[in-house]
């Protein structure tokens, strides 16, 4: 063994030169690591002693469970808003239409009014020289009972989005 260090005693100087090399590049590099975690550490704690510190902690607690109160009263408020988003008129479609020849102008009109459900009624407003006629049909889930005419079709069409007001 004493014969193979000295043969190669200078390969094992260059080896252990090399080794204490890397060793002191890694002991540089860990050394910045530390002190910057150290910095870090140090500006975190400035000026906090361990009660305050944990009063700290326990006011963002306090902050967090308020925010998953809140988060969670504006979920239900959206539900809210949603369910009676559904229930109210949001489509509508109208047509005006002259229901007698020659008694000037478009005076009589079919409006169709239909919730999120395509439920709702159509309104048929006739205009004669005789007075002014109303009439009113129910619409379930897009259809009606009664037969329409052709301007209430035409009305439910607009308001279900089938047909486009210059159609």
């Amino acid at each position: 063994m004493h014969a193979f260090i000295s043969q190669h005693s200078t390969i094992l100087l260059m080896l252990s030169f090399l080794f204490s090399i890397v060793s002191v590049i890694f002991a540089v590099y860990y050394s910045g690591a530390y002190h910057r975690l150290y910095r870090r550490y140090d500006f975190f704690m400035r000026g906090k002693d361990a009660e305050t510190l944990e009063n700290y902690i326990m006011n963002l607690e306090k902050h967090v469970v308020r925010l998953e109160d809140e988060n969670e009263a504006n979920k239900n408020s959206i539900k809210a808003i949603t369910k009676n988003n559904r229930t109210a008129f949001q489509k509508i479609g109208l047509v005006r239409y002259n229901a007698f020849a020659g008694l000037g102008g478009n005076m009589s009109f079919a409006l169709a009014i239909l919730d999120y459900t395509n439920s709702g009624f159509v309104i048929n407003s006739v205009h004669s020289q005789d007075g002014c006629y109303s009439y009113i049909k129910d619409v379930q889930a897009g259809t009606t009972e009664v037969e329409l005419g052709a301007e209430e079709k035409l009305a439910l069409e607009r308001a279900l989005g089938y047909k486009e007001k210059d159609e």
